[in-house]
């Protein structure tokens, strides 16, 4: 059987292990049996399912350290920010399990002397369920917990730049006493998923890029079923000229550069008020050229890798081009001389145009580009000046101007001033190219059922 290879790209791409990549005929048996498990998973009802699952989180919290440091070299994520996942993304299935039956319990929409009318949350049935390599654990929980409460079964697949990820995760789910074809995995690389998609299956749930979420909206169509989509994001951070600078900018510099900018919701455009612009780049600036950059593993190190070369090959073209094009490198953190795999400096870039990969893609790493405005409608055209929608920051003092201006950029999620949490109570999505339809929250969870009224007569 042939083997999908993991390499740590934080040393010089060593093994760490392998997992047999799955052949068409296992995916054909995994999505039978799923669709074999379907209806008695829907007629479970949600605090059936969410009983069956609660011994999953339990197992999950005791095997944090396990599952972090799997992830920091699978991916090259620093261990702080690995185990920051693990905890956060178990928090969020927490209030998963805890809020499912209030999500989706029946709505009572008529009750008069003449009848009832209700609304009811049935599942699709099979989920196909894609996912990630950045939050490898994260995304997983995204992909498989809210779908299994929904009451749809999933055969997942995680991405091929961390299949031990998946497998561990994949081997606590199956340790527990789930019915059979209710959860499984496949591994592989995009043909693996596409194989899926194109299987007998009622939902793809999706999260990547919008080149390959777009092609998987194709197949949705040809196929007359639900997909939810969370794709690329360029969001814009707009900067008016009366913030705090030494509060704005360590949560700049947090906001583009947490696990080496590979975040699809980061900050990935600065748009600064002339009059603030170079003392708020001399306060990133600062910030960036004291980072230490290494071992993922070693807690000293302030950031780790990329996840793999491939990025490391896109990422020099964008900054090629756009020094090119006439761009200024503000600032750099080095790099060590004696470091191997795949690495990248933190970047600031000043004297951005319009034409720039830099300014008009999406830059999944560590790279800031810079540019500033003079009023609040030309910070609001250079934030909107993108295909993407995902989301966006925007920080002044006068918050009835940063509610003004949020109210005007097209976005799924938008964060005014110094607030930084993100929660599993509030949904999330884009706009535009960032996707279709919404995870998280209550409006995450009914995304993912069909909605049937039931009109009994008195």
């Amino acid at each position: 059987m042939t083997k999908l290879i993991s390499t740590n790209p934080a040393d010089n791409y060593s093994k760490i292990g392998e997992v047999d990549i799955s052949p068409d005929k296992e995916i054909a048996d995994k999505v039978s049996r799923a669709n074999n498990a379907k209806t008695a998973w829907k007629e479970l009802k949600v605090k059936g399912r969410v009983k069956l699952l609660e011994p999953i989180r339990n197992e999950f919290k005791e095997r944090t350290e396990e599952i972090a440091q799997l992830i920091s070299k699978e991916t090259g994520k620093v261990i702080s920010e690995s185990t920051a996942e693990v905890t956060r993304y178990i928090e969020e299935l927490t209030w998963f399990l805890e809020n499912g039956q209030k999500a989706l319990k029946d709505v009572i929409t008529v009750n008069d002397e003449k009848s009832l009318h209700r609304i009811v949350y049935e599942p699709y049935g099979v989920a196909a369920s894609i996912a990630p390599w950045n939050f490898p654990f994260g995304m997983a929980v995204w992909g498989i917990f809210p779908n299994l409460i929904a009451g749809n079964v999933v055969v997942f697949k995680t991405s091929e730049e961390c299949p031990l990820v998946g497998k561990l995760v994949e081997e606590i789910i199956l340790s527990h006493d789930l019915p059979s074809g209710v959860f499984s995995e496949v591994y592989g690389a995009g043909d693996v998923g596409k194989k899926l998609t194109e299987s007998d299956i009622d939902l793809i749930w999706f999260t990547g890029s919008t080149k390959i979420g777009q092609s998987l909206y194709r197949t949705a169509a040809d196929k007359f079923i639900k997909a939810v989509l969370e794709m690329g994001g360029s969001n814009p951070c707009v900067v008016f000229d009366d913030v705090d600078i030494v509060k704005a900018a360590p949560i700049i510099f947090q906001g583009r550069f947490r696990h080496c900018g590979q975040v699809c919701s980061a900050l990935k455009r600065l748009i600064i008020h002339k009059e603030v612009a170079e003392e708020l780049t001399t306060a990133i600036k600062e910030i960036v050229e004291r980072q230490k950059i290494g071992n993922p593993l070693d807690p000293k190190m302030d950031l780790g890798s990329l996840v793999a070369k491939r990025q490391q090959i896109l990422l020099n073209e964008q900054l090629q081009d756009a020094i090119d094009k006439g761009a200024t490198i503000v600032a750099q953190t080095k790099l060590p001389k004696d470091i191997k795999g795949a690495f990248f400096p933190l970047t600031l870039l000043s004297d951005i145009s319009a034409d720039m990969r830099v300014w008009n893609e999406e830059v999944f790493g560590p790279i800031l580009p810079i540019v500033t405005f003079k009023t609040e409608e030309e910070a609001i055209n250079l934030a909107n000046d993108t295909v993407y929608g995902l989301g966006a920051r925007v920080m002044s003092e006068d918050i009835n101007r940063a509610e003004r201006v949020a109210s005007k950029i097209d976005a799924g999620s938008i964060t005014l001033n110094y607030e930084a949490r993100f929660l599993a109570c509030d949904p999330f999505g884009g706009y535009k190219s960032s996707g279709i339809g919404r995870e998280r929250g209550i409006h995450g969870l009914q995304e993912l059922c069909q909605i049937k009224v039931i009109q009994v007569d008195k």
